[in-house]
């Protein structure tokens, strides 16, 4: 193949510049792109036409370049066109932005088209999950707050349930931990085995007190009818103290050297609730101890009563008055019953030689009570606590002695000690009438309560003041408590079981009365 020859600069500029398409029908490739291709387009142009000889054209079906010849010629004139054009004369013009981005999106979008789909998938995938996720992490919180909260309802119960429980138990622990009050040490000479019946009562309770300080063996017998343990619970597991739950009325066998029989129901709401239990406990009840102390040699004081005595007629009372009863009366039972038990023990002197003692107790109060005691003391002292009136039976005009407990407890021991063994008085011959005794405890209380007059209930005696000029004679006692300081201390007590009986603390309610007749009467 012939070289062509060098060719002047001129020559490809007055070719026909305007032309789009070469000699071979090929159209440029920079026409109709702009005028920025425009100058290179030309030189290729010119080129071409300068090159292709007019002889050696080859004809075909499809025109100068026709045929399967005419791709092959094309790409060899593409080639020669490229060696032929003149070099640029530093850098050539830049494409447009525009030019580029859509090239670039033609260029990606073919091939990308399916990964941005996926891309999207996903990405919706995702979104999705996130705002299931978001809506399962709410619903596990709104879930878990309200399982939080009927949590915490379900606990504020149970600690309100549980609280009582752990009350007891404290006072349980505190109980066991507390250290007995102090004891004297005796001898085994010196030492006494002694019983007291109904000994978690009252009385009994604060006479357990001081025989086990004194140093004794007590044994503590209650059917806990108007007794409670917990006024003994202190004494529970000391070397010294026993209790037993055993009814008096049944018999009772122990070994002991005395016997202090208090067992009785003595307020009114339990001896009118059940006379005939109560005239078992007075009969049956001192002839089963009368029987036990003749058995063991022991010796045995009766705790009788003032009631013996009923309206008296004669004032003061003194040992030798027979008194003045209403055999069938509301409150008989109990009457009786004493005096019943003062004739037993004195046959049982008098045929088996069994030594007996007999205190007549007049009316007593101080810790201990119960709370539905019926008597005097306790109803004034409570209601003024509570805010209630004060209920005087008739017109108030009753006179009463009141001796504190210790004071009566300290007549006892001194009685069974002593050599006499008929009946002995044991009381306070200060005498206050009733509407007095309100007026005192109104003031100490600090109540505003008034008082309320009722009628004056059947059997109600009217005047009662011991003589105690024997017990002072022969026994060496006298009561040494004032009655204010008594009072304090009883008001003191009864603040506490008010407490007790808000925490929801047992107390026995009071039993109503089987009789229909009567009302309470001062004691």
């Amino acid at each position: 193949m012939r070289r062509a020859a060098a060719l002047p600069a001129t020559f490809f500029e007055n070719l026909g510049a305007s032309s789009g398409n070469c000699a071979c029908g090929e159209r440029r490739r920079g026409a109709g792109r702009g005028e920025a291709r425009e100058e290179a387009g030309q030189g290729r142009d010119r080129a071409c036409a300068v090159v292709r000889p007019a002889g050696n054209r080859r004809r075909g079906r499809g025109g100068a370049c026709g045929g399967g010849g005419a791709l092959r010629g094309r790409r060899r004139r593409r080639a020669l066109c490229s060696r032929l054009a003149p070099a640029r004369q530093g850098p050539g013009p830049a494409r447009p932005p525009g030019m580029v981005s859509k090239a670039l999106l033609r260029l990606v979008s073919a091939v990308s088209r399916r990964r941005m789909k996926l891309l999207l998938s996903v990405a919706l995938l995702a979104y999705v999950a996130s705002v299931w996720g978001n809506f399962v992490n709410m619903s596990f919180l709104l879930n878990r707050s309200i399982q939080e909260h009927d949590e915490l309802k379900i606990e504020s119960k149970i600690e309100e349930m549980v609280e009582p429980l752990r009350e007891k138990i404290r006072d349980l622990e505190k109980s066991l931990t507390q250290k007995y009050p102090p004891v004297k040490f005796l001898s085994e000479k010196d030492r006494k085995r002694i019983l007291i019946t109904g000994g978690a009562g009252f009385v009994g309770s604060h006479l357990t007190d001081k025989l086990m300080m004194d140093g004794h063996e007590v044994t503590v017998v209650d059917n806990f009818f108007t007794g409670r343990k917990r006024n003994v619970e202190h004494w529970i597991g000391h070397e010294n103290f026993e209790l037993i739950n055993h009814d008096v009325v049944e018999p009772l066998y122990i070994e002991v050297d005395q016997i202090y029989h208090l067992a009785s129901p003595a307020s009114p709401p339990n001896y009118m609730y059940n006379p005939i239990k109560t005239l078992k406990t007075n009969t049956i009840g001192t002839l089963n101890m009368l029987g036990l102390a003749k058995r063991v040699g022991a010796r045995l004081l009766l705790a009788s009563t003032s009631e013996v005595y009923g309206d008296p007629e004669v004032h003061p009372q003194s040992e030798s008055y027979w008194g003045h009863v209403n055999p069938v009366g509301p409150r008989a039972c109990y009457d009786e019953g004493k005096r019943v038990a003062e004739t037993m023990c004195y046959a049982y002197m008098k045929q088996e030689g069994v030594e007996v003692r007999v205190a007549r107790i007049f009316n007593t109060f101080g810790p201990r009570m119960h709370m539905n005691d019926g008597r005097v003391v306790s109803n004034f002292i409570l209601q003024a606590l509570q805010g209630e009136p004060l209920t005087v039976y008739g017109s108030g005009s009753q006179t009463r002695a009141f001796q504190y407990v210790s004071d009566l407890v300290n007549g006892l021991v001194a009685l069974m000690n002593s050599n006499v063994s008929s009946p002995v008085n044991l009381g306070n011959p200060e005498e206050h009438t009733i509407l007095e005794f309100a007026q005192l405890i109104k003031t100490l209380v600090g109540s505003g309560s008034e008082i309320q007059f009722l009628s004056e209930a059947q059997d109600d005696p009217q005047k009662r003041k011991p003589d105690i000029k024997k017990a002072k004679l022969m026994l060496g006692w006298e009561p040494v408590v004032p009655l204010e300081e008594g009072l304090n201390k009883a008001i003191h007590y009864f603040r506490k079981e008010l407490e007790y009986q808000a925490n929801n603390q047992y107390i026995p309610k009071p039993k109503p009365a089987r009789i229909k007749k009567g009302r309470t009467r001062h004691n």
